[in-house]
């Protein structure tokens, strides 16, 4: 039934995803096209024939080529008629174009023009003429130069009317050559060379791609012809068109010159059709899955597409054998006897065959039959690599130093040798590498040559298989007896290789990259830039790797603290088996510890500042070795102990606490009687200090574990207290969070960086960190269309764009960490969902909870997005991450290498508050964890405050006097002086503002004021109860005396009627 009800969905929004990107072919707009190509034809026609026409009309052009003799006479085209998408009605918006075809005359070429590049450069000449026409037509508002699929040796024009049609902004029409029966076609064959520079060793070599390039004019008309019969009056596979446009287009490895275009597209339909894979009775989306499907799965392609036509004579094996030998991918038409496909390469195709089969997954196992995900989602390179490298090779002689021209074009083959190096270069540490450089602008001006197209950054996306793998400190190369290889690995990795002995006893030839283990991520940053700088002869500036720009907001100085976990999880190790040893719970204890659970997300590897051992938080301290600048603060780590069952527990919820209460006091006790450990007690918690640590310990009482065993509604469900409840979905969740940064080791970076984002932008009172946890979790268990992150900058810019696009008020985020949900599960929560949604349309203003996150243990939403963030925060939330994540994607993918840049990501603009309250940093209890100190230089100044002298977040130097006891007191165990004033204001002010603040270390606190009334009266009373904004700021001032600096009024409240 859930199968149907996707499929249903899924058609109603295909339909509405047709309607709104298929272009309605109206009158007005077939009257705009036809105006703006008789506008095109009537300039063509104004230039005189026999014109002669010389290099001078694109000398850069003709230079760089290496062409010669290109003198001509203009003649007027054969024909010019409209092609491409347009003329079989399959354009999808936005990109609203029309390619005009004009077939270049014969008497403007010799026989022989197709050697040494004089076709192209005539081509362009051509072309050079015409555009200095239609500049002088009125009718014409700007002419660009483009370039067909990337290939600068075939440029295109692109024309702007001067006439706008407001249904589609920025149409424009590419002019495109043709040049049909122009040269015979077995001059232009396989294995000819055509290009007299293109030799090896003195002997010519065949030009393969130069003589499909020529091929690809010839018969680009004859082509498109057998498409439009294809296509004409068959409704549903011009919409499978488009919708395999939408796909491919949001997917940029894909979409783009060596891979797959919209011409590509239409090919491979027609080739599913004349195989009869495809027949009329289907609709759009079964097109569109069976094509799909035969991209990722068809064994046609290992020998190559070809169409068969009726009384055409079909391609014979043997002469398919040098296409196959040629290119990776090949699609033949005997109407159009070369490769379709020659500009395909095997790690484009590969890529095209990977994004299908991702893609089918989506369908089989995303909601609605994975609509969003197919065709709604942005899969860009910043989204869908781990690491990104940019190289900028702007200016770069080497890359054009043989000619920028020869079979292949320069830019081509330097993509080629990257791609080369990096696969050398990271080995198996990679599962995919993808190198790109789109090379044509706009702006560009082709008639001055092509020296300008190395402007764009040449861009790699690496994908990770195995972290294991790719945070590997060695590379094992051939053994020492291999001399051959082992000459190959020392010539390619120079000073890097050495030799070494192994456990197992083999002698072999290494690269050790040593680092530390939090730096470990780095290791690939350092590979790529080693055998970059070493073969391409790159300096470190020019190589920009997206790996580590954002590691500075979770360092503690120079170091990350997580590397501190191994000791905490040793004294944890150790505190467990202590409380559970049996030699003492008789006699000390009455009920035994049956098992204790980490709470604190330090366990898991979330804390973004897990606590750094503090000398003071020994079982024994020593004076003696104390440090100079020690914290007077230290975090708390809660930990949860249960312990056996027994009858005699008060039912009472007061009663329950106490008891709870005297059974961690003689648990403190017994630690220290037995283990000589320090404790402390206060009437809510009982503090361990062990091993540079301070657990706080929590009971739980047993009747909390009937929630999880309860099966049915009729079951008796036990007296659970709050306090009991929370503590239960607290340890449900630490154990899920536990197991799943087990099996993805890179979860615990990500959840660090979005905890310090949220933070950052003073949403700490919005997003609880367990909310956090699970948003990036869904990331990883639900990670279609992607794969799941492997580096903690992609899962961090996913994570935005989960907070950015996910549709919350009518869809439910189901994080299924165990992958165990059950049907009956999943329906659960859908009805939960639906019942509280009804009121969403009685109150759109009062939606709670505004973010639904469900799990197995949470199917109500309950325990973390309750009551925040309500709407109007949600809103709020969504905006600021959709801004860091577009900057995000701007870092990643542009030539960005400035560092503040990276550090707006994490700078939150204070303008956009009513009031800001600014705190003396010297009084945070942890100032180091401050990542940009905070200044105001407008709006009103309304109070101002000095620093007090009670609290100092280091001990001074007359603190260290007294024994270790007496030092240990004077340790403040979780003061936090942010919370307690934060406590303040929201206790005194709730009804006037609302508070927004940064846990993590922040010294600005922005303010937003409540809607006060517009009325005389209630203005007058509320200025007689000191309720005028100034005097709340001020007051704001008094509340935090000695803390606060500054307050600063920004903006007035609004009125309310």
């Amino acid at each position: 039934m859930e199968s149907v009800t996707d499929s249903n969905s899924m058609d109603l929004k295909v339909t509405e995803l047709l309607n709104e990107v298929r272009l309605d072919y109206s009158p007005a707009l077939t009257k705009h096209v036809n105006d703006t190509v008789s506008a095109i034809k009537d300039a063509i026609d104004k230039i005189p024939e026999d014109f002669q026409v010389t290099a001078n009309a694109a000398p850069g052009f003709v230079r760089d080529i290496g062409a010669d003799k290109v003198e001509f006479k203009f003649k007027k085209p054969k024909c010019i008629e409209i092609g491409g998408s347009y003329a079989i009605q399959c354009l999808a918006k936005p990109e609203i174009n029309v390619d005009l075809f004009i077939q270049l005359p014969k008497e403007c070429f010799h026989e022989k023009d197709y050697l040494n590049y004089r076709y192209h450069a005539k081509r362009c000449l051509y072309l050079s003429i015409i555009k200095k026409h239609l500049k002088c037509s009125s009718l014409v508002h700007k002419v660009e130069w483009s370039t067909l699929q990337n290939e600068a040796r075939k440029p295109v024009l692109v024309v702007y009317p001067a006439k706008e049609l407001v249904e589609i902004p920025g149409f424009f029409v590419r002019i495109i050559p043709t040049a049909k029966s122009l040269f015979p076609i077995k001059k232009l064959n396989l294995k000819r060379n055509n290009i007299r520079a293109v030799t090896h060793g003195g002997m010519p070599q065949a030009t393969p791609k130069y003589n499909s390039s020529i091929l690809e004019d010839m018969f680009l008309e004859d082509t498109a012809e057998v498409i439009k019969k294809t296509f004409l009056g068959w409704k549903e596979l011009g919409e499978a068109s488009i919708l395999l446009k939408v796909w491919a287009r949001q997917r940029s490895s894909i979409y783009v010159h060596d891979c797959l275009n919209g011409f590509l597209i239409s090919v491979i339909l027609s080739y599913l059709a004349s195989q009869n894979k495809i027949d009329t009775s289907m609709k759009a989306m079964q097109i569109f899955r069976v094509t799909l499907n035969f991209i990722a799965t068809a064994k046609s392609w290992k020998n190559g597409l070809y169409f068969k036509r009726e009384g055409q004579r079909g391609i014979q094996q043997e002469e398919r054998v040098p296409y196959k030998e040629t290119f990776p991918v090949v699609i033949f038409d005997p109407s159009a006897p070369f490769n379709m496909a020659f500009r395909i390469s095997r790690i484009g195709f590969v890529e095209l065959q990977d994004e299908a089969a991702l893609t089918l997954r989506c369908i089989e196992k995303c909601r609605d039959g994975g609509f969003e995900e197919i065709f709604m989602t942005k899969i860009d390179y910043a989204a869908k690599y781990d690491y990104c490298i940019r190289l900028n090779l702007k200016g770069k002689s080497e890359v054009h130093a043989s000619g920028f021209c020869l079979d292949d074009e320069c830019w081509r083959l330097y993509e080629q040798k990257v791609q080369s190096l990096l696969n050398q270069g990271l080995s198996n540490r990679a599962k995919l590498i993808r190198v790109t450089w789109r090379n044509t602008l706009s702006e560009c001006s082709i008639e001055n040559g092509l020296s300008k197209f190395d402007r764009e950054p040449l861009l790699v996306g690496v994908s990770v298989g195995s972290l294991e793998k790719a945070f590997s400190v060695v590379d094992t190369g051939p053994t020492a007896e291999n001399k051959d290889e082992a000459l190959k690995f020392r010539k390619f990795w120079g000073e890097k290789a050495e030799l070494r002995r192994f456990k197992d006893g083999t002698i072999a030839e290494s690269t050790v990259w040593e680092s530390e283990h939090w730096t470990r991520h780095l290791i690939l940053k350092r590979i790529s830039e080693y055998v970059l700088m070493r073969h391409l002869s790159l300096s470190k500036e020019n190589i920009v790797h997206i790996v580590d720009q954002l590691d500075f907001s979770l360092l503690h100085g120079v170091r990350d603290p997580i590397s501190f976990s191994v000791s905490l999880l040793e004294a944890f190790d150790v505190l467990s088996k202590r409380l559970r040893s049996d030699e003492k719970k008789d006699k000390d204890i009455p009920l035994k510890v049956s098992s204790v659970h980490p709470l604190d997300p330090a366990f898991r590897f979330t804390s973004v500042f897990p606590p750094k051992p503090h000398p003071l938080a020994n079982d024994k301290g020593d004076v003696s070795r104390l440090q100079k600048l020690m914290p007077s603060c230290i975090q708390p780590l809660e930990v949860l102990i249960e312990l056996e069952g027994n009858g005699n527990w008060p039912k009472d919820e007061i009663a329950i606490e106490k008891t709870k209460t005297a059974c961690l006091l003689q648990i403190g006790e017994s630690l220290q009687n037995t283990w000589g450990m320090t404790c402390t007690a206060t009437e809510d918690d009982v503090d361990v200090f062990m091993s540079g640590y301070v657990f706080r310990l929590k009971i739980m009482h047993e009747n909390a574990l009937s929630l999880s065993e309860r099966e049915n509604e009729s079951e008796q469900v036990k007296f659970v207290s709050s306090t009991d409840k929370k503590l239960f979905v607290r340890k449900q969740h630490s154990s899920m969070i536990n197991g799943l940064q087990g099996r993805y080791p890179l979860y615990g970076p990500v959840v660090r960086l979005a905890k310090r984002w949220v933070a950052s932008h003073l949403f700490s009172a919005c997003l609880v960190e367990e909310a956090i946890e699970l948003l990036v979790a869904y990331l990883f268990v639900k990670p279609l269309p992607f794969n799941a992150p492997c580096s903690r900058i992609t899962g961090f810019l996913r994570f935005l764009r989960l907070l950015s696009e996910y549709d919350w008020i009518f869809s439910a985020l189901v994080v299924d960490i165990k992958e165990d949900m059950s049907p009956n599960d999943e329906k659960e929560i859908s009805d939960n969902f639906m019942v509280i949604r009804k009121g969403y349309e009685e109150n759109k203003q009062n939606v709670s909870p505004a973010m639904f996150l469900a799990t197995n243990y949470d199917k109500l939403s309950e325990a973390w997005t309750r009551f925040s963030p309500n709407l109007s925060e949600l809103k709020r939330l969504g905006a600021y991450a959709r801004s860091s994540a577009n900057l995000l994607t701007n870092l990643i993918l542009q030539d960005q290498i400035d560092s503040y840049k990276w550090e707006c990501l994490l700078r939150t603009p204070l303008n956009n508050y009513d009031a800001v309250i600014l705190l003396h940093r010297e009084k945070l209890p942890y100032p180091h964890r401050l990542l940009f100190p905070s200044e105001l230089n407008q709006g009103k100044h309304v109070a101002q405050g000095n620093a007090s002298k009670v609290f100092q977040p280091f001990m001074g130097p007359g603190d260290f006097k007294g024994s270790s006891k007496e030092l240990k007191n004077k340790l403040l165990v979780n003061f936090d002086p942010l919370r307690c004033f934060v406590g303040d204001l929201e206790k005194e002010f709730s009804n006037m503002f609302k508070v927004w603040y940064d846990s993590l270390g922040g010294d600005a606190i922005g303010v937003t004021w409540e809607r006060f009334s517009s009325k005389k009266r209630d203005r007058e009373e509320a200025s007689e109860e000191g309720e005028d904004p100034v005097d709340v700021l001020k007051a704001v001032g008094e509340v935090g005396k000695g803390f606060v600096r500054s307050v600063y009024s920004l903006k007035s409240p609004r009125l309310m009627n």
